[in-house]
């Protein structure tokens, strides 16, 4: 379907800019709002995407539009994923049918899309501290009268937010934050807070914190959000507008939804909201699985998640064991410290969450678990390079960093199977273990290994070319040996398995090679490549042997937009035939002699 005949005729296909809204009568624009939830269904149906945080802001949206002239005017969303309406009132509800696909419309605010964006705001709870640091510069330096952070979706749990509030507050600089209160993350929102606003009188929270407070008000209903959002427009100083909002309203296979509202989807059938064809088995569902079967004989494990239980695959865990699961809402940070502390307790906590947002829990990592080298396991979904979320969601410097904790111990499998292997495995380790897996389908082994192994595993042999794949790559450098064999060229090839520490066996086995090549689905600078380069010139030094002509290939040191991961791969020459080229090209290339 195309984009024109998804926006009209109707309302909606007047609609350029914000001004254009500020002619509508009330009835006309609930008509308008009802078209917007028509077209967000049958857009993310056809793409994919985030639809019930969008569902949910409709009106909101239309009334922060009304009231404030954007881009004079900064509206700040956290978290992005809740600015599809935004970007239809912006004049880009023409181009939502390549929403999230290759060199089409961004799933969240960007500013290169327009200037009505001032952030990609896809990680959460970042809004304030951006509002804050605008309003200094307007007051310093003059800019745009008003300043307002639209923050929802369960992003307030997160710490940096209650800094920005608190620094707001300290400060008195005029900013009008947005609380769109939906109860949710992902997931139900897990906070006291969440509790306190749905009470009678959440205001001396935030007066305590030097706001002035208005609400609650009802987001569905656009006169009376109007009405705050003017009033909190004449403030003097920081004010909070708390509206309540439903997430998914309008389109009852959202209402119904409990785990997430349809937060975000594959392509569906709009008629009924199920996702189009079957769903592949996946690394999360292999991880699911081995969790719920290792931990009925371990009363020790327990799981955390932020905010985000259903996509890290812990739903079963949580069901079958309640008292050990543990959701912290957004806030990764405090979920690893936790889990320190757990750990030094005496229990063996599993931190589920995505790799992208591991960078949020750097400092966490690196020094309250790794400077004790305490044994908890890190579960990383969505590594490498994930697809429609961009460069916000590619996970591609978890190998890079982890590799660098002292005493840490990472995982890649390629298999469904390895994924069970490699939990047994780290529950035996006394030190921290991560396990980073990929988005996309996982592949299941043909031939059994021993449980709990977590030894690299040659998959082919051959003594011209050696290839070192890691996680998926395995797949692509297998495809690659059996070319170069129809070539004559005979390839070994192995499944790492272990990032770090490198099997040795394997190391001894590459130098025998003319030519290694590794393979990664993470930054190539400072990567598993080039921890494995050195280990070659390390052990060529020992047995007096000569390196092989080693080519390391992984993704550039560069934020990578949205696409689909096989054709990025294929365009950053990670795929079978760029990496048979290579090798057969070094390993035809004649040497220099001595």
């Amino acid at each position: 379907m195309s984009a024109t005949a998804l926006i009209g005729p109707g309302l909606l296909e007047t609609i350029r800019e914000p001004e254009d809204l500020r002619a509508l009568s009330y009835s006309q624009l609930d008509s308008l709002a009802g078209e917007m939830r028509g077209f967000l269904v049958d857009s993310v149906a056809a793409t994919g995407g985030h639809l019930g945080s969008n569902l949910g802001v409709v009106e909101l949206t239309l009334a922060l539009h009304r009231v404030f002239a954007s881009p004079s005017d900064a509206l700040v969303w956290d978290t992005g994923h809740q600015a599809y309406v935004h970007k239809m009132i912006t004049g880009r509800a023409p181009l939502f049918s390549g929403l999230r696909q290759p060199h089409g419309l961004s799933g969240y605010p960007n500013r290169a899309e327009s200037s009505h964006d001032l952030v990609e705001n896809s990680h959460a709870s970042t809004a304030l501290s951006y509002a804050h640091g605008l309003a200094t510069a307007r007051d310093l330096r003059g800019g745009p009268d008003h300043v307002v952070a639209i923050i929802g979706d369960g992003a307030l749990t997160g710490g940096l937010a209650f800094e920005g509030l608190n620094n707001l507050g300290t400060t008195g600089r005029r900013v009008i934050v947005v609380l769109n209160d939906n109860g949710r993350s992902y997931a139900p929102t897990r906070s006291r807070l969440s509790t306190a606003l749905s009470g009678d009188c959440p205001a001396p929270f935030f007066e305590a914190l030097g706001f002035s407070y208005i609400g609650p008000v009802d987001g569905h209903h656009i006169e009376s959000a109007e009405r705050a959002l003017r009033a909190a427009a004449r403030d003097s100083g920081p004010v909070v507008v708390h509206v309540i909002t439903r997430k998914g309203r309008g389109y009852e296979p959202a209402e119904r939804d409990l785990e997430k509202c349809l937060h975000d989807t594959a392509p569906f059938d709009p008629a009924t909201g199920v996702r189009n064809g079957r769903a592949a088995s996946s690394y999360t569902d292999a991880f699911s699985e081995a969790l719920v079967r290792i931990a009925a004989d371990r009363p020790e494990v327990v799981a955390i998640t932020a905010a985000m239980p259903g996509s890290t695959g812990l739903l079963a865990f949580q069901a079958r064991y309640p008292d050990r699961f543990f959701d912290v809402g957004i806030a990764e940070q405090h979920a690893v410290t936790m889990a320190a502390g757990m750990a030094m307790g005496g229990l063996r906590p599993v931190v589920a969450i995505y790799a992208t947002f591991l960078n949020r829990a750097w400092d966490q990592v690196y020094y309250d678990v790794g400077l004790h080298q305490l044994p908890v396991i890190f579960c990383l979904d969505r590594a490498g390079i994930t697809g429609d979320d961009g460069p916000s969601h590619h996970g591609l410097v978890d190998l890079a960093l982890l590799t660098k904790v002292p005493g840490m111990t990472v995982l890649a499998p390629s298999s469904y199977e390895d994924i069970g292997d490699m939990l047994e495995f780290a529950l035996r380790q006394s030190g921290p273990v991560a396990i980073r897996w990929p988005k996309t389908a996982a592949r299941h082994r043909e031939r059994p290994f021993p449980v709990g192994s977590v030894h690299a595993r040659r998959t082919r042999i051959g003594r011209d070319v050696c290839f070192l794949g890691v996680g998926k790559l395995v797949a692509a450098c297998e495809d690659a040996a059996d070319l170069l064999s129809a070539r004559g060229i005979a390839a070994t090839v192995w499944d790492v398995q272990s990032a770090m520490p490198l099997d040795e066996s394997m190391i001894r086995d590459a130098l025998l090679a003319s030519v290694v090549v590794t393979a990664e689905d993470g930054v190539v600078e400072g990567g598993v490549g080039a921890y494995a380069t050195a280990a070659l010139h390390r052990a060529a030094i020992c047995t007096g042997s000569d390196v092989p002509r080693v080519a390391v290939r992984g993704t550039p040191v560069a934020y990578l937009a949205q696409g689909k991961p096989d054709d990025m791969l294929r365009a950053l020459g990670l795929d079978a035939n760029a990496l048979a080229a290579l090798a057969e090209d070094l390993y035809l290339a004649p040497r220099a002699s001595a």
